[in-house]
């Protein structure tokens, strides 16, 4: 047998053999994948479905965050894991850190959206700051008209919508509370009951 002849035929021994040995890891893996989805699916409603019960209305955003990261944690999981499982360890390993670094890039350039956001998962969920709410930030003094994740809109006096940072916000802020028509109505009332009663007496 020629020297090439030989050179190719060992070549096809060793690609017979990777893929005697990678067979069983991608079957592995395909296995992996299928229970994982159906894992995180189950996972990802069952939280949905806590969270639906806590944060409704206007406080829907704030849910649909907490989904949503917590679908990129899973998922991001599952595909370190299946790396791992199909035999590509190291990758998995090196995208770990890498996706650490990047993300810790990230967090760092985004910090003043990220500190928005945290502040509006605040705000939207105190009792004392709601939609149609008079409200005094930052010298801004209206009736609170959206509140989202980053930003809040504030219907001034004037008629002008102002829009605010949350982060801005959630330090300090007061709260007008409103007097309710059963109050007033009580209170006139017993104004008049009062003057009644005074004008029998002087009679």
């Amino acid at each position: 047998m020629s020297p090439i002849l030989s050179l190719l035929a060992r070549a096809f021994r060793d690609f017979l053999d990777g893929v005697a040995v990678a067979i069983p890891r991608l079957l592995s893996g395909l296995v992996f994948l299928a229970l994982a989805y159906v894992t995180v699916r189950v996972v990802l409603a069952v939280v949905r479905s806590s969270i639906e019960r806590v944060y409704v209305g206007d406080r829907e955003l704030v849910g649909d965050l907490i989904v949503t990261l917590a679908a990129i944690f899973l998922w991001f999981g599952v595909a370190l894991t299946f790396l791992k499982v199909v035999g590509m360890g190291d990758i998995a390993a090196s995208l770990g850190t890498a996706v650490g670094f990047i993300a810790l890039g990230v967090s760092y350039a985004l910090s003043e959206m990220i500190e928005d956001t945290v502040a509006g998962i605040y705000l939207l969920k105190d009792p004392d700051f709601n939609v149609g709410y008079r409200v005094e930030a930052k010298g801004v003094t209206g009736t609170v008209a959206a509140i989202e994740l980053r930003k809040t809109r504030i219907d001034t006096d004037t008629g002008d919508r102002i829009v605010v940072a949350n982060r801005e916000i959630e330090p300090r802020w007061t709260h007008d509370v409103p007097m309710s028509p059963d109050a007033e109505t009580t209170d006139g009332d017993a104004e008049t009951t009062g003057g009644d009663a005074t004008g029998a007496a002087n009679t």
